[in-house]
């Protein structure tokens, strides 16, 4: 999980992220203003979480920038921590901020090996 926190450290500073961790699995919490559904992309990809978004920005007709450092997309690749899973993962956005459920790998279930008599 270190990885994954180094590499939260290295976002851009408008992007606040939180990880919460469960027996079942990690909660990413991002902060990502003006990103909606249809403007993120979300993949698993080699065990690395890629995230793509991309914000509008309106300005309205009798503005022009004088100063811009909001930044109009996002790509990051964030490190999955080893016994996390991209299998049933989910997320949702609502207000800009993207709250993603990884799920961890499960232990195979233990089974018994029934041995016949030769």
């Amino acid at each position: 999980m270190s990885a994954l926190r180094e590499a939260l450290g290295s976002l851009p500073d408008a992007v606040f992220a939180d990880v919460l961790e469960s027996e079942e699995g990690y909660l990413l919490v991002l902060d990502l203003p003006g990103v909606t559904a249809d403007t993120l992309d979300v993949t698993v990809e080699a065990g690395r979480l890629v995230i793509e978004g991309q914000r509008s920005k309106d300005v309205p007709r009798e503005f022009r920038f004088v100063r811009e450092d909001r930044s109009v997309f996002l790509d990051v690749e964030l490190p999955l921590p080893p016994d996390a899973t991209g299998q049933g993962a989910e997320g949702t956005v609502s207000r800009g901020v993207l709250e993603l459920e990884v799920p961890k790998a499960s232990a195979a279930p233990s089974t018994t090996i029934p041995i016949d008599e030769a």
